[in-house]
């Protein structure tokens, strides 16, 4: 009896660490999805008509700004913006709507290619800005920078993660320099008012340009 006494005080005391190690363990994150699509006002509700696969989703906005963003960019002419979000999907309610909780706004637009943008599966990031005007597409084979008036320039590139989540892209090659700065925060494009989750500062030549991106398809984030 006495020789067991030890065996079973090691046990217990095992038991209670397992017991301590699962309690410990955080909960599992909800899966999330991303979505674009279609916003509309239907009622006050905001709805969102999905490119993949045609779903009705209501949209659970709460603290994103996205009902403000919308009412914004809304015009007595249009009654719909393409938006790219991401959120936690729940079950369909009976009439088969089912809910979109948001975790992030990616874009937010009334012009451009909406559901149809070329390679934007192939894309990690698009970034563009005005005055003078630019846009620098980043995907995983290069880079384009594209200038009006001037021919499009592909380029190599390296990228460098940050601290705060901010990342670089950097190009050296053709005897030029291209560093491209992206940080996590809103922005919104001066000349068509769309809304994107990036600020983007553009330095080449000299010149310091900045203005907004948002992450492609090739980019889970």
């Amino acid at each position: 009896m006495t020789s067991s006494r030890p065996l079973l005080i090691a046990l217990l005391l095992s038991l209670a660490g397992c017991q301590s190690f699962f309690a410990e363990r955080p909960p599992a994150k909800a899966a999330t999805e991303r979505l674009q699509g279609e916003v509309r006002q239907v009622d006050g509700q905001l709805q969102l008509q999905s490119c993949q696969g045609q779903r009705t989703l209501k949209l659970l906005s709460k603290d994103t700004g996205l009902q403000d963003d919308v009412q914004v960019l809304l015009t007595d002419d249009q009654d719909a913006l393409f938006a790219d979000l991401r959120g936690t999907l729940s079950q369909a309610e009976p009439d088969g709507t089912g809910q979109l909780a948001l975790t992030r706004i990616y874009r937010l637009q009334r012009e451009g290619h909406g559901c149809g943008e070329e390679n934007f599966k192939q894309m990690i990031l698009r970034a563009s800005g005005h005055e003078p005007g630019w846009m620098l597409t980043v995907t995983t084979r290069g880079m384009l920078l594209v200038r009006p008036g001037q021919s499009p320039i592909a380029l190599p590139y390296l990228e460098e993660q940050l601290p705060g989540g901010q990342f670089s892209f950097t190009s050296e090659a053709n005897q030029q320099r291209l560093d491209l700065w992206v940080a996590p925060q809103r922005c919104v494009d001066s000349a068509s008012g769309t809304v994107s989750h990036l600020t983007a500062e553009l330095r080449l030549d000299g010149q310091t340009l900045r203005g907004c991106a948002y992450y492609g398809g090739a980019r889970d984030d």
